[in-house]
């Protein structure tokens, strides 16, 4: 019950606020320092990663956690920015350099990430809406193309 109503929650306006806001700049640290165990929120509801791309203005390193469905070995993550008008800023950083990081729980992997094409996101959105249910919503909130990417061990 709690999984759901955090799933409901995160795409009502108050929601997206709170994770855009708070959630954001917080999950990241506390994912780290416990391993992946602990978000903003508590427990996780949904899988959630840390991706650590390089800023491809600044070539600092930028840290975000995404939710990511399993494909194999390798994380499918969806730019859907909370259903925002413009793509989240991580991912022009993959469509700039590729290489990347992700922390999965205590693990960290090298990944190499690949935009899918239209027809690889189409075949595999309704696995991604099943471990992702806020991607029923946010792309009825957005008129642009949503971005999917598979991160791969490189």
């Amino acid at each position: 019950m709690y999984k759901n109503f955090m799933n409901w929650f995160s795409t009502t306006p108050v929601g997206k606020w709170l994770a855009i806001r708070i959630s954001a700049n917080l999950d990241p640290l506390l994912y780290k320092l416990s391993g992946g165990r602990i978000t903003s929120i508590g427990p996780q509801v949904i899988p959630q990663l840390v991706l650590t791309t390089v800023g491809r203005k600044s070539g600092q390193k930028r840290t975000v956690q995404l939710a990511f469905t399993a494909d194999g070995n390798d994380f499918l993550v969806v730019a859907s920015n909370f259903g925002r008008e413009k793509h989240p800023g991580w991912s022009y950083n993959l469509d700039a350099n590729p290489d990347a990081e992700v922390q999965v729980g205590p693990e960290v992997h090298a990944v190499k990430a690949l935009r899918l094409s239209e027809d690889e996101k189409a075949a595999l959105w309704s696995r991604i809406e099943a471990t992702v249910p806020q991607m029923k919503v946010y792309p009825g909130q957005t008129d642009r193309n949503i971005k999917v990417y598979r991160l791969a061990a490189s």
